[in-house]
């Protein structure tokens, strides 16, 4: 018998494709298990697809202390319907205080059908979570009006509260081998006529292939830089630290850059080792993006852009002077 408790669990889920678990799903049982631990609830990581069986074991790794395990053909590849079927009927038995998911695409257009269904509130893309431990409320944090402020969001009237979060915005937490959990195998099938689409044919985007998301190192472009044909320096620099190039919404807008490689609000979310913010001003609407980075080296020649004050190290200059240096600088070891 599950010990599951209804209406004392947090529930998060474990997004798959082709059998392998997205990244995100992992890096939300970080924050649940505080959640848990905080409210004296139960983490319970949700599994539905096709031969999925090792990412539920992995989920009891990162953190989690039970796994809901779903495991059907009918669930590879992702259709709306049958997922939404099978996480609302889990939803509607397990009765869970709260429902985490990642803002993917697939996570964006699952969780408002999920909180339609059963008629309670939906906070897209946070970048903070917090609860009350006395009344389980969840505080759910995320940039509003552009990015230019932060609003908290509480769903004070209806169960579950449900939140989708970007990748990128927390860490996992470290895989333990030892780590021991319950793994409940639910039987939830789909007629073949619940499913209403079939997936053709699959485009692969040159969005996909800007792993942002996974980068350790990130040299990021900004306004500063002037215009693209300048992009080269921050390329050079990237390219010899070993990292990845980024930009901010207003290189995306000004059409220099494509949307694939912004950071921030409307961009990906990222957490590398090391983020060098160039002729980046610190807007909240890109700050929001690298609040996961472990640090963030700012140059920028205005000794009062807001960057700063998220920055580890900051450099007072003109960055057409001080990335050739540091980039000659890297390459002589």
């Amino acid at each position: 018998m599950s010990t599951i408790h209804p209406g004392k669990n947090i529930f998060v889920f474990i997004e798959t494709e082709n059998g392998q678990p997205k990244n995100v799903g992992y890096e939300l049982l970080a924050p649940g298990r505080t959640l848990a631990e905080q409210s004296g609830q139960q983490l319970v990581g949700v599994v539905i697809g096709s031969h999925v069986e090792q990412c539920a074991r992995d989920a009891i790794c990162y953190g989690a202390k039970q796994v809901i395990l779903v495991d059907g053909p009918e669930y590879e590849p992702y259709t709306t319907d049958a997922f939404s079927i099978a996480l609302t009927r889990l939803i509607e038995k397990y009765s869970p205080s709260t429902v985490l998911m990642g803002a993917t695409g697939n996570g964006r257009d699952l969780a408002p059908r999920i909180s339609s269904r059963l008629g309670t509130g939906l906070t897209a893309d946070c970048t903070s979570l917090e609860i009350n431990g006395d009344t389980g409320e969840m505080v759910w944090t995320r940039p509003a009006f552009g990015g230019n402020l932060m609003a908290m969001i509480l769903c004070p009237d209806h169960r579950p509260q449900m939140g989708t979060v970007r990748p990128g915005v927390f860490k996992k937490r470290p895989y333990d081998e030892t780590a021991a959990g319950e793994i409940i195998r639910e039987e939830i099938s789909i007629a073949p006529g619940e499913i209403r689409t079939r997936l053709i044919e699959r485009i692969k985007e040159v969005s996909e292939s800007v792993d942002l998301e996974g980068a350790e190192i990130i040299v990021a472009a900004g306004r500063g830089i002037g215009g693209p044909q300048n992009m080269g320096i921050v390329e050079d620099l990237a390219d010899a630290l070993g990292g990845t190039v980024a930009v901010s919404r207003a290189v995306v807008d000004a059409g220099w850059v494509p949307h694939a490689y912004q950071v921030g609000q409307t961009g990906k979310n990222v957490s590398p080792k090391l983020y060098i913010a160039c002729g980046i001003s610190g807007a909240i609407q890109h700050t929001c993006g690298i609040s996961g980075a472990d640090y963030v080296v700012a140059i920028n020649k205005d000794p009062d852009a807001p960057i700063f004050e998220l920055a580890d190290w900051g450099i007072v200059g003109d960055l057409f002077e001080i990335l050739p240096a540091l980039t000659a600088a890297v390459r002589e070891g």
